[in-house]
């Protein structure tokens, strides 16, 4: 029997092999965890992270709340960096929730999927 999180990895490992960040449009990678929630932005040519925003110090706001503001703050981050078009890695996460909440804020905020 497999747990939740190993279909997760198995999910994440699938999609991984489908997309790559490159220098042009780098991959937008999201992590969350039970009460935080993680964003970077990776370019996987070089293996280097050009922006990073996290829910850190957010603790006080509901966590869909604390998802839109993340993903406002990403895309405000990767526009100083210079980068305006992404792939977005839900890292196999549903598509649903904290994780949509990221992806449409960063949309709002200016960034391209």
């Amino acid at each position: 029997m497999t747990t939740k999180s190993d279909r997760r990895i198995k999910i994440k490992y699938r999609v991984r092999n489908k997309i790559t960040g490159t220098t042009e449009r780098p991959r937008l990678s999201v992590f969350r965890s039970n009460k935080q929630i993680y964003v970077q932005v990776i370019n996987d040519l070089t293996g280097t992270t050009l922006a990073s925003a996290s829910s850190l110090g957010m603790e006080a706001m509901p966590k869909k709340e604390q998802a839109a503001k993340v993903g406002e703050l990403i895309a405000k981050k990767a526009q100083e960096a210079g980068v305006t078009t992404v792939v977005f890695d839900r890292n196999g996460y549903l598509y649903h929730g904290r994780i949509k909440e990221v992806a449409d804020a960063a949309r709002n905020g200016g960034l391209k999927f």
